[in-house]
């Protein structure tokens, strides 16, 4: 006992008045238990035989496995992993390292991403593709400016020529400043007319490069908006578009979309007059491809997009959280070849968001008929017309419904010169000072 009391307080620290006791940490033998319990009582010694029997014990089960897991320089090891306690701890997915730029987007933050679509979209910078077998190598001092044709918050669009190949175009001239919004929808344009070019009713792209940071985009040059062309003709010539020509320009119309849908997957969501071009040799195209959205199992479900005066009932009705289809665009297709065929909005001038919200949503359609605005229509166009405006979704006609119907295929098929009418109007637009180019060019 004095040989443990002297232990014990060898591990008692002095300093300050102050005693310190550190806890013994050790095994005791055979001959120090029987020391001990030879001064004790019966009970006191019934409980260290306990204690020194469960110590042993730990300590045999200790050595047998430590001495089964040591290795030749004598180190013990650890227990095997099948003996430990397993705990459900999950671990986490690390991502894996993109093996190509296209597997890289996913991991870029969204203004990094659309920089690097842009730039994988230039793939043809420096090349000028004007057909299927010409492409030539340019910079910008191959452009000769001709003037400013249009202008908007991306920048300008200017009429250029390409002084090797004689080719008017063009060049949409985007600012290396533009917010990342406007940055987004010029990117969609420019991918959906760069795979488009398979498409007669889709303006063509011809090729971009970059100067000083900004991005110029080369596109066929058309002469004319549909919106600047038919209020010339009903304001200045107090004439009207006849049909055989509301004909042709359907029929392209109708083809542009279904190509977006049936080839790439995506709505227009823009359907309006001005986004609808001509030009002297009577092509009929549509553009401006900015807002479009993709379609996903053929629903889209962005609902800010577009003009709103020619948006459909369910794209406006907050209640409708479905979303909307390709039919939203044949009902803008309605509401455009009405404002083109009487000269004139079919909906009178709204005040408010909550005024067209309550006359669309909630008041009749609009309705065409045979005499209108001092126009007559054949009862072809008038259904065309109607149907594309059924209020009902699921009612109105898809595209491949609408290229059936017999107005579509009369028109298809009549021999019409679009390019002296068209030419005839743009002369006399000329003649009175009025610019036929469009912001909206191209």
């Amino acid at each position: 006992m004095a040989e443990n009391q002297g232990n014990s307080s060898s591990q008692t620290g002095q300093g300050s008045g102050r005693s310190f006791n550190f806890p013994r940490m050790d095994f005791r033998t055979n001959n120090d238990v029987q020391n001990e319990m030879s001064g004790m009582s019966g009970e006191r010694r019934r409980q260290l035989k306990l204690s020194f029997q469960t110590q042993s014990n730990n300590l045999s089960f200790a050595n047998s496995t430590n001495s089964s897991l040591s290795n030749s320089t004598g180190a013990t090891a650890c227990p095997p992993i099948s003996s430990r306690p397993s705990l459900p701890l999950p671990l986490p997915k690390l991502p894996v390292r993109p093996r190509n730029m296209l597997q890289q987007q996913e991991f870029l933050p969204d203004k990094a991403r659309d920089k690097l679509r842009m730039c994988q979209s230039m793939q043809t910078t420096g090349k000028l593709q004007l057909s299927t077998d010409v492409v030539y190598d340019f910079t910008s001092e191959d452009l000769q400016d001709l003037g400013e044709i249009g202008r908007g918050g991306f920048g300008t669009v200017n009429k250029m020529i390409h002084r090797i190949s004689n080719t008017v175009m063009a060049v949409k001239r985007i600012r290396s400043t533009v917010d990342e919004r406007e940055q987004k929808q010029l990117l969609m344009d420019l991918e959906v007319v760069m795979k488009s070019n398979e498409c007669p009713c889709i303006v063509q792209f011809y090729g971009a490069l970059f100067k000083e940071g900004d991005c110029w985009i080369c596109m066929e040059l058309m002469d004319t908006s549909l919106d600047k062309f038919y209020k010339f003709i009903y304001e200045r010539l107090n004439e009207r578009i006849p049909e055989c020509i509301l004909g042709k320009i359907t029929v392209a119309t109708v083809k542009a979309l279904n190509y977006l849908k049936e080839k790439l997957r995506i709505i227009h969501r823009d359907v309006k007059p001005s986004n609808i071009l001509l030009d002297r040799r009577g092509n009929i195209k549509l553009c401006d491809f900015g807002i479009s959205g993709q379609l996903v199992d053929s629903i889209a479900r962005t609902r800010d997009a577009g003009c709103r005066p020619y948006m459909a009932p369910e794209r406006i009705d907050p209640q409708r959280a479905r979303g909307y289809d390709v039919r939203s665009d044949v009902w803008s297709l309605g509401i455009t070849l009405m404002e083109v065929a009487t000269g004139y909005f079919p909906y009178p001038k709204w005040n408010s968001v909550f005024e067209q919200l309550y006359q669309v949503v909630q008041g009749d359609p609009p309705r065409l008929s045979p005499n209108e605005n001092g126009n007559h229509f054949t009862m072809d166009f008038v259904n065309f017309v109607n149907t594309c405006l059924i209020k009902e979704e699921t009612q109105r006609p898809k595209y491949n419904k609408l290229l059936e119907h017999p107005f579509i295929r009369q028109a298809e098929e009549a021999t019409i010169d679009v390019a002296a009418y068209i030419s005839g109007v743009l002369d006399n637009m000329a003649n009175n000072g009025v610019t036929p180019f469009t912001t909206n060019q191209p």
